[in-house]
Parts: C-alpha cells; structure tokens; sequence
C-alpha cells in the first residue's frame, strides 16, 4: 500500500511541509513511518466524551509501539441530554455530519495514512464510523464506553 502521507513528506519541493513537522518535535526518522490521525471527541460539553483524551493519549502511545507516527486532533460532539428542549436540538443530528466531516477534512488535508477514531456519544459515534468509511484508508475505531456515571449522597 502506498502511503498517501509521502506526498507532503517527501522530496525538495516537500521542504516546508517538513518544517511544519518539526516545528512541531517530529523529526525526519518519524516522518519516515506511517502517519495516523487520533481522533477523538474529547470535550468538557458532555459525560459521555470527556474522558477521550486519555483514551487518545493510550491510543497514540500504542500506534507509536506499532512502529507508526501518531498526530492527534479533536472532533465536536453535542450532548442530547444538554441541546434537549430548546433551539439546540435543531442542530443535534446534523452534528453527526459536522463530526464526519471535520474528521475527513483534517485527514485529506494532512494525508494521514490511517486513522484511530474514538468517540463515546450518539452522535460523535455515527460521524466518527461516517468518516472512516468516506475515507476509505485503514481505520480503527475504539468506542469510549459507556457515559461516566454521577454520584448521590457520595455514591
């Protein structure tokens, strides 16, 4: 399989990609592997993605033991339980495409050459598996779990 990340990394004219890569810590042994996009929804707007961050951070290490370069980034994900009963239900569903693209537009934009997608809610889920099926490139998905429960009288 060709890696598509060899278009902004290698040869002259590839130069200032590089650079970008190294202003970053990346230097040119990583850029010689496979890229991987980490995806998650990570944010504090909801219970059920904000843990994402250390499952991206596990993530990421795991993809580096695989002998592949890791880049994070982060998708938006709303809460039902939150955009329930008011205008902000109107944009819930459509929310699934702005996650799907936002994951596929980073990916194509940097020609990552897989992807490691996580997510925990009804929305970012769906849109997550949306992208990795538009993009078309080995993908993995690892789903949060189930949403962090709340405490009651210290339980």
């Amino acid at each position: 399989m060709e890696l598509v990340s060899r278009t902004v990394v290698s040869g002259p004219a590839r130069a200032p990609h590089r650079a970008m890569y190294k202003a970053m810590g990346l230097n040119d042994d990583d850029l010689s592997k496979p890229i991987v996009g980490v995806s998650s929804t990570c944010n504090e707007a909801t219970p059920c993605n904000i843990h994402l961050g250390d499952l991206a951070q596990h993530s990421k290490a795991g993809v580096k033991d695989s002998g592949c370069t890791p880049r994070e980034f982060t998708a938006v994900s709303v809460s039902d339980g939150i955009a329930m009963g008011h205008e902000g239900m109107k944009v819930s569903l459509v929310s699934r495409e702005i996650i799907a693209d936002s994951i596929e537009i980073m990916m194509r934009a940097h020609r990552y050459d897989a992807l490691v997608g996580i997510s925990g809610c009804d929305k970012s889920l769906p849109g997550t598996i949306m992208a990795m099926a538009r993009l078309n490139l080995p993908s993995i998905f690892v789903f949060g779990g189930t949403i962090l429960t709340g405490t009651w009288i210290g339980k």
